[in-house]
């Protein structure tokens, strides 16, 4: 029976996962608050003055949901 006789660091410890998945959920809801932000003010009050910045503001808003989940998982199967 051998032991290992390898010594660990404390840097040689991952970070937690409770830490990563609360840093994953922070940064979700922040896209998905921003997400909400743009449709709320495009549509009430961007459209007065402009209905083009309007509906760019809603495409970027349409887009954020897909690449909040992308980004909020990023490397999170190994």
């Amino acid at each position: 029976m051998r032991r290992d006789r390898r010594r660990y660091s404390v840097s040689d410890v991952g970070e937690a996962q409770s830490t990563r998945l609360r840093r994953r959920r922070k940064l979700y809801f922040a896209l998905m608050g921003t997400c909400l932000t743009l449709i709320v003010l495009a549509w009430n009050v961007v459209r007065l003055w402009s209905t083009t910045a309007a509906v760019a503001m809603s495409v970027v808003a349409a887009v954020l949901p897909p690449v909040a989940v992308l980004i909020a998982n990023w490397g999170e199967d190994h």
